[in-house]
């Protein structure tokens, strides 16, 4: 390779990094190696061989990017919040579950004393029944 044709694919691999870790990661690509030599133009061989202080580099800033709390690569940061909304949604259904089997348990509760309470009315419907018969039959006279 030649002085010239090594900055270029340099100046290719820089672009690349700025490229991927700003976030604007093509379709079919990831915030990785593969990527970038793709990005860049570059077999990976190269990059290994020629170039590892460039893959240093990259490696070093997309590990300081996610341990800032930033994720370069869209589709992870997207799986990120994708796993902690079905986090926040299984302890949302957690809740949910028990607040319907204690809601289930009232449900039997309330049906149980409806039901007393309709045993009750219907025996003293029948108490009163038998007692109004009494008072209106007329006293048979000796």
């Amino acid at each position: 390779m030649t002085h010239n044709h090594q900055a270029e694919a340099e100046t290719r691999i820089r672009s690349a990094m700025q490229r991927l870790l700003a976030g604007s990661v093509p379709d079919g690509l990831k915030c990785d190696v593969k990527s970038l030599c793709t990005l860049a133009g570059v077999p990976r061989a190269t990059l290994y061989r020629t170039y590892p202080h460039l893959k240093a580099e990259f490696d070093r800033q997309r590990t300081a990017a996610q341990d800032a709390g930033q994720q370069p690569d869209t589709r992870l940061a997207q799986i990120e919040r994708l796993k902690a909304e079905v986090a926040t949604l299984r302890e949302r259904l957690s809740r949910k579950n028990v607040e319907l089997d204690a809601l289930k348990e009232f449900q039997v509760t309330a049906l149980s004393r409806i039901a007393a309470q309709q045993d009750a009315i219907t025996s003293l419907r029948r108490e009163l029944e038998a007692a109004q018969e009494r008072r209106l039959r007329p006293v048979p006279r000796r």
